[in-house]
């Protein structure tokens, strides 16, 4: 059943979501995750008592509900995973596992791909899952409009043969070696109403809880999927999530018991509850994301390598982590958490901070006492990331304007390729199949990406790294550590620090999980 995926193992692992990822790491594991080390992810879990049926768990978020990014990856959909559920996920080892299809077939050469679809669930309006609905899934994020990450993943499908209601057969135009990240991030949504989803209007999916309302700028509300697939599940009633952009507002809501739990808090925000009995913090190491410099290569003088190379050693990444980070992190010029199997101790210290270096390329270069645009998102987090790569900058003779956008603002600047000289932001897709950062996220996509780069040798990589049938076999380890090798010497996107996913939460709340993309699952979450 997994020979898409020879070299993993098939069954879930419960190796537990507390691995040392730097010091911030060890400070979490013995100060504030008492009862988080038996967490499995994706399943909860949380002490020998009887989870309690009912109540409402509110949930406080920094950004609110964004429905035309319905189908991306994106912090501004929380609501993923709760309203809707996905083909596969992934264990902690990323092997696939079951969700909506029950069991699947690979052909050696990764062409054909064979999915059995469950066939007891049915949608929030009743209407029953089956294979049309896979079919749509995958059509509707080979749309371009829909901005999905994965869309050259789902654009590899070229064929889609129903066998009945509950069987459908994939063929492939090439293998691909991220085929069940595709499974893990595409939502199944309801067909029928996709254009109301898109506006907020109305969200129907197979999930474990139902859409009441979305408040533009105050939050949702979700209740209770009675007739969810999975027996006994939800054991709440009801979601609240509330949207609280300030970070004091945020932490204050968690303190004062006005909300139960955060996911995506800033480690900053968290170090303070480190001690604090009445929280529990859990820091899942698969990473959360990355904080980055971007840099186009359109415009002078970031058009120059040298120059690129030389703002890569004038940053501090450590005092990123420390002060930006609360110690919750993993200063790194390369972008993969340490669970990634691209993950290299070597190219994660590559750039270290050296001012000295970096005024010394930049005379080379001729760009001294330089001037630049720096774009950010205003979120407080990525307000301060700016704030302390302009004060590094300046170090070094190169100053920089400010220029922040609204996280939406940001994310569509992301996308269309829109960005300034500079921009300092947060990148996702390193924490799964390698491959997927590089023909999926937005900085990096080899086929066209935020800073306009591009090369023969990096597609070249790049592809032989995605057409693959075994995505971490010997020949694929090799081409992750080129792409890693060419991505510190080209210096396009400059990466500063791997996060940690963190969820803060209230000790009373229990079985809160993320999956590997970040979004919140609460099948099996209670209050005790």
């Amino acid at each position: 059943m997994n020979t898409l995926y020879p070299s993993l193992p098939v069954g879930p692992t419960r190796r537990g979501l507390l691995r040392a990822g730097g010091a911030g790491a060890a400070l979490l594991t013995l100060a504030a995750c008492r009862s988080a080390a038996g967490r499995d992810e994706g399943r909860g879990g949380a002490g020998a008592a009887e989870p309690r049926r009912g109540g409402t768990l509110t949930v406080a978020h920094g950004v609110d509900f964004a429905p035309a990014l319905l189908f991306a990856q994106s912090s501004m959909n929380l609501p993923h995973r709760l309203v809707f559920n996905t083909l596969t996920r992934y264990d902690d080892d990323l092997a696939p596992q079951p969700e909506l299809a029950e069991a699947w077939d690979v052909s050696p050469d990764g062409t054909t791909v064979t999915l059995r679809l469950r066939d007891d669930v049915t949608f929030h309006d009743g209407r029953p899952f089956t294979a049309d609905d896979v079919v749509f899934a995958i059509e509707n994020l080979q749309v371009p409009e829909r901005a999905a990450q994965l869309r050259s993943t789902a654009a590899a499908v070229t064929g889609l043969d129903k066998r009945g209601d509950h069987e459908l057969v994939l063929t492939l135009d090439h293998p691909v070696g991220n085929l069940f990240d595709l499974f893990e991030f595409m939502i199944i949504a309801d067909r029928h109403t996709v254009e109301q989803a898109l506006t907020g209007e109305r969200l129907i999916g197979t999930g474990p809880f139902t859409f009441d309302e979305w408040r533009p700028g105050a939050g949702l509300t979700l209740s209770r999927n009675d007739a969810y697939w999975r027996p006994d599940r939800p054991y709440l009633d009801k979601v609240e999530i509330r949207v609280i952009t300030q970070a004091d507002s945020l932490i204050s809501s968690l303190r004062t018991g006005q909300s139960h739990l955060s996911l995506g808090v800033a480690g900053r925000d968290a170090a303070p509850l480190k001690e604090d009995p009445a929280f529990e913090i859990v820091s899942y190491a698969t990473g959360g994301g990355a904080y980055y410099v971007g840099a186009n290569v359109e415009v002078r003088p970031t058009d120059d390598k040298t120059v690129r190379q030389a703002i890569a050693w004038a940053i501090d990444r450590d005092r990123i982590v420390e002060q930006a980070l609360g110690g919750f992190g993993l200063a790194s010029a390369a972008p993969w958490p340490e669970s990634s199997p691209a993950y290299s101790e070597e190219h994660r210290t590559h750039y270290r901070h050296d001012p000295d270096r970096a005024r010394e390329l930049l005379r080379q270069a001729g760009a001294e006492n330089i001037s630049l645009p720096l774009g950010h998102s205003s979120l407080p987090g990525l307000t301060m990331l700016a704030e302390m790569v302009q004060y590094d900058l300046e170090q070094v003779g190169i100053r920089t304007e400010l220029q922040p956008y609204d996280p939406t603002n940001a994310q569509r600047r992301l996308i269309s390729g829109e960005m300034p000289a500079l921009w300092a932001l947060q990148h996702g897709f390193a924490q799964v199949t390698p491959s997927t950062l590089a023909v999926s996220a937005y900085p990096f996509n080899e086929a066209q990406n935020t800073s306009h780069f591009s090369s023969p040798e990096y597609t070249e990589l790049v592809q032989d790294a995605w057409r693959t049938t075994d995505p971490r076999g010997e020949e694929s380890l090799a081409r992750y550590r080129e792409i890693s090798e060419l991505l510190l010497d080209e210096a396009f996107i400059i990466d500063l620090a791997v996060l940690p996913a963190l969820q803060v939460a209230r000790a009373a709340v229990r079985g809160a999980t993320v999956n590997k993309f970040g979004y919140l699952n609460l099948d099996d979450a209670h209050l005790a």
